[in-house]
């Protein structure tokens, strides 16, 4: 049930499918599209859509109303009991249903069918005949708003002259007097400060902090905090962890066979190094992508680099994968996935088994990203089939910060061989245009099977006399002088998760229907077509591609990088993004409410050379930013979701600000940084040869350092909605559930640390009477003083309990009922 729980909060929403697609979650539909569909398409289409030669037992399983109807024998599935669906019980092969009745599949496409079925069966195919083929027009396909260039448009005029501090404030006021709304006022100091304490550092005020700002007159107090807020190390850890989310940052494999990836911390520590740094975004993502490839100026700057690229080693995999081809074709799936949906808010791997079903996106245009992908070594620090971490070889060095670099001799020899490289991988293409590479027949002695016949060294000859296998064997020969000049100038340090070019550069072939061993034409490695714009770069043949699709992704002229960052950045402190499908920019997300704002972020964002912090601190010192969240009717008749922005709207606090505000309230919060993670000390498999419950032990680090092993997310965070580590999540669930309230009352974490936030109130020596001492406990806890009669109510209530069980305990039940009640979990 633990490892169920955060997909239960994913996928809850599919239950209320069933009466149409229009209505699908966003990981709904990504579950479906990734791991229904496919299977469906691969194994099921050929006997059971209108494809098909004939539709057995006339039941269709390529449309929603097809597998809801079923065929001969009824419906094939009953939403929400997979126990009774028949298509569950064909799949496991019981009952006399077998499907597919050749092979039973593995038991991990049969769990994930389980779960669609429990959720409610989320669909999103609404047509009755297969769409699959049909010919994209790129030039139609380019006047989809989020593939237009990003263009400025002047904020418009507006009838109130005197609200608007800045262009934003136009824009948005714009969009409300459009839809006859107005804006609230303007939020009073101690919300203000609170509110932005928690969106920019993910911790709460302290009571002298909020007097302070209270009682600062100067006019620019509030850009005064702001900018120590953005300088605060917590900056780079609030802002980081929601980076962590879209990076789908996980500290073990999951799946099957759970291992732990012992070095995923290192990531993890740059990715809160580069917000804090206020690294530029287009940097931040090159190196991501290509870091091993960027040059650096000196030896701390190379480990920076290259433990960037953990970001395409971190992925989820199945270790019990016995087909190698399988094996590397899901990783580089996973590897498109999270590149294509973090960066661009659009989802290529949904094109792996046929064109997209929504997009203008091919199957030519995902295996020529998967191309780039499968010419690239991931170093993830464990292998297929083996249960074991740490592997020798699995990681990537980093560089020994404490020895030389070499002589000026070394660094010309190493860029001589480089070239050398470069051109002999240009040689190695040029010779496998012309060269035989079909296999020659592998002969012997029947009697002795083991002992080399002359045919075979007549073969083993003509084979190293090939054009090609020389060119091979000449790069080989490189890259191991390269690799021993490289440990000589910068010997190997510590390890760490990573990539790196691979020896063998290689295009792929279209998998038909997503199957490895039923192939289709070679695909030069490239980026998606239909985002091709002037300047965009084209793939050097002698390298993977990487470095290419780095300057790619990262173009001023990609029309959705800059979006997506800026829409993400939004929702953070709003709530809700400009657009409100934060990782889906295609057809099945969202419209803009304000896309003249959105554009004009994107371009300051931008100009401001990606400054993530300028872009923060440009939205946050908006007025609209800094309006109420105070409720007004005729606005709420008209706007009930605030889309328009009328307000600022309540909003409950993530997972990790609720408990790092209940340590820091506690005085227990330990704001230093952890030495790596307790992960890097586990070698063997999770749930087998590790007990993973010792990861769930509690620590008064922030929450953003706990160990994140997947299937083992810590309680406190799972409870509060953390975020799959399986998935990658711009949006986090927001649920109200009892469970939540129960945890908040009963959890032994949040009674000792009640005990703790008693005795730090009641040893203050400030505190001159109960009054005093109940007027800072709700200051401390809410931000808000208490009111006359809360006082007066407390006073009475602490009288009472203190007879019977004494001082402690009544002032540690008065912080327990604080910290459980709502308020104590929102931001206003």
């Amino acid at each position: 049930m633990k490892r169920l729980l955060p997909l239960l909060f994913v996928l809850a929403g599919g239950l209320r499918l069933a009466n149409g697609a229009e209505n699908i979650t966003p990981a709904a539909l990504d579950f479906f599209e990734k791991k229904i569909r496919p299977v469906l398409i691969a194994n099921c289409y050929q006997c059971h859509s209108a494809s098909a030669k004939e539709v057995k037992g006339n039941l269709r399983l390529d449309t929603r109303a097809g597998i809801r109807k079923g065929g001969d024998m009824g419906p094939s599935i009953v939403i929400g009991k997979p126990d009774q669906s028949p298509l569950i019980q064909a799949l496991k092969h019981q009952d006399g249903l077998e499907m597919p009745p050749k092979q039973k599949l593995s038991d991990e496409i049969v769990g994930d069918f389980v779960k669609w079925v429990t959720f409610g069966a989320p669909d999103p195919r609404e047509s009755n005949t297969s769409t699959v083929g049909k010919k994209i027009s790129l030039v139609d396909a380019r006047k989809f708003w989020s593939l237009q260039p990003v263009k400025n448009s002047p904020p418009p005029a507006t009838t109130n002259t005197t609200w608007a501090r800045a262009d934003l404030d136009r824009y948005v006021l714009a969009g409300l007097e459009k839809h006859k709304l107005t804006p609230v006022a303007d939020a009073d100091k101690p919300t203000l400060i609170r509110r932005l304490y928690f969106d920019l550092i993910g911790l709460p005020p302290t009571p002298e902090q909020i007097d302070a700002f209270v009682l600062d007159p100067a006019p620019k107090a509030t850009e005064k905090l702001v900018d120590q807020l953005l300088a605060s190390p917590q900056f780079g850890e609030r802002w980081g962890r929601h980076w962590l989310d879209v990076a789908r940052f996980g500290e073990s494999s999951g799946k099957e066979r759970n291992i732990p990836y012992n070095y995923a911390w290192r990531y993890r520590d740059y990715v809160y190094d580069a917000f804090a740094k206020d690294k530029p975004y287009d940097q931040f993502i090159r190196e991501q992508i290509a870091g091993d490839l960027l040059p650096s100026r000196g030896a701390a700057e190379k480990n920076e680099h290259i433990t960037a690229t953990g970001f395409l080693a971190l992925s989820p995999r199945s270790l019990n994968e016995k087909n190698s081809e399988q094996f590397a074709m899901d990783v580089a799936d996973e590897q498109i996935d999270v590149v294509t949906r973090a960066v661009m808010g659009i989802s290529v791997a949904c094109a792996r088994c046929h064109d997209h079903k929504f997009d203008p996106i091919q199957q030519q245009d995902y295996y020529a990203l998967a191309g780039i992908f499968r010419s690239t070594d991931v170093f993830s620090g464990v292998k297929r089939g083996n249960n074991k971490t740490g592997y020798e070889g699995e990681y990537v060095s980093l560089v020994d910060t404490s020895k030389s670099a070499g002589s000026e001799q070394d660094r010309r020899e190493l860029a001589r061989i480089e070239r050398e490289i470069n051109q002999a991988k240009l040689d190695l293409v040029h010779a496998k245009r012309s060269a035989d590479l079909s296999p020659a027949p592998i002969l012997g002695n029947p009697k002795n099977p083991n002992k080399p016949a002359k045919e075979n060294a007549k073969r083993k000859k003509a084979e190293n006399a090939n054009p090609f296998r020389q060119e091979e064997r000449r790069l080989a020969q490189l890259m191991d002088e390269r690799d021993a000049l490289e440990k000589k100038m910068a010997p190997p340090g510590e390890s760490a998760m990573g990539v790196r070019e691979s020896a063998k550069l290689m295009d792929c072939k279209i998998n038909i229907r997503g199957e490895v061993n039923d192939l289709g034409d070679e695909v030069d490695r490239g980026f998606v077509r239909v985002l091709q714009f002037p300047g965009s770069p084209q793939v050097d043949k002698s390298q993977s591609g990487r470095l290419q699709m780095a300057n790619w992704l990262t173009h001023k002229s990609n029309p959705l990088t800059a979006r997506v960052m800026v829409n993400r950045v939004w929702f953070h402190l709003f709530g809700r993004g400009l657009v409100d499908t934060v990782d889906n920019f295609g057809a099945m997300g969202d419209m803009p409410t304000h896309p003249e704002l959105l554009d004009h972020l994107a371009l300051r964002f931008i100009d401001q050379k990606w400054s993530t912090k300028q872009l923060i601190r440009e939205i946050v010192l908006s007025r609209t930013y800094q309006m109420s969240s105070a409720h007004n009717d005729a606005n709420y008749s008209s706007d009930p979701d605030n889309k328009y922005v009328w307000r600022m709207s309540r909003r409950r606090l993530e997972a990790e600000a609720i408990r790092d505000t209940v340590l820091a309230t506690s005085g227990q919060l330990n704001l230093e940084r952890p030495v790596g993670s307790p992960v890097m000390k586990l070698d063997g498999e999770l749930g087998r040869q590790v007990k993973g419950e010792s990861l769930l032990k509690e620590n008064k680090h922030r929450s953003c350092y706990l160990p994140m092993a997947r299937g083992y997310v810590p309680e406190f965070l799972n409870v509060f909605d953390m975020a799959d580590p399986e998935l990658v999540t711009g949006q986090r669930d927001v649920t109200t559930v009892a469970i939540q309230a129960l945890y908040m009352m009963n959890s032994p974490v949040v009674h000792d640390q009640a005990e703790a936030a008693a005795k730090k109130i009641l040893g203050d020596a400030r505190h001159k009477d109960d009054a005093q001492r109940i007027d800072y406990a709700f200051r401390l806890f809410l931000g808000r003083p208490a009111t006359a009669s809360q006082i007066n109510e407390v006073q009475q209530y602490l009288k009472k309990f203190e007879t019977a069980n004494g001082r402690q305990a009544a002032w540690s039940t008065l912080c327990h009922t604080l910290y459980a009640s709502a308020e104590f979990r929102y931001v206003y």
